[in-house]
């Protein structure tokens, strides 16, 4: 199974969700496409991708976002930021592509290449 939380409305994700579905279609494994926007990930839903990215909860937000700035989340801890993004998911950082136990965010989306080790 290859999960990616996906935006529709940005290219990158679009980008990496091509990449994801010619890589399952020839290997015919299922794909997952998490819509975040409409099904926002949970808190710990959101520690489990930090394991799997090997990542800090700032790696994965967008500190550009107009909501990173309302709340506050510059010198925010990692709780805190996952309780943001959990309860304000433009707050992700997006695509982000989970592939046999890893993960990566999918900027540039030869990161999604290497991580599904596609040719």
């Amino acid at each position: 199974m290859i999960t990616i939380f996906h935006n529709p409305r940005c290219s990158k994700s679009r980008e990496a969700l091509a990449l994801v579905e010619d890589y399952a279609a020839r290997r015919q494994e299922p794909v997952d496409v998490v819509e975040y926007l409409k099904t926002p990930p949970t808190e710990q839903q959101l520690a489990t991708l930090l394991g799997q990215l090997h990542a800090s909860a700032r790696d994965i937000v967008r500190s550009n976002e107009e909501e990173y700035e309302a709340l506050g989340l510059a010198q925010a801890d990692d709780a805190a930021l996952l309780k943001a993004v959990a309860a304000q998911p433009k707050l992700l950082q997006r695509p982000i592509v989970v592939y046999k136990g890893r993960a990566v965010i999918g900027r540039p989306p030869e990161r999604v290449r290497e991580l599904l080790g596609a040719d």
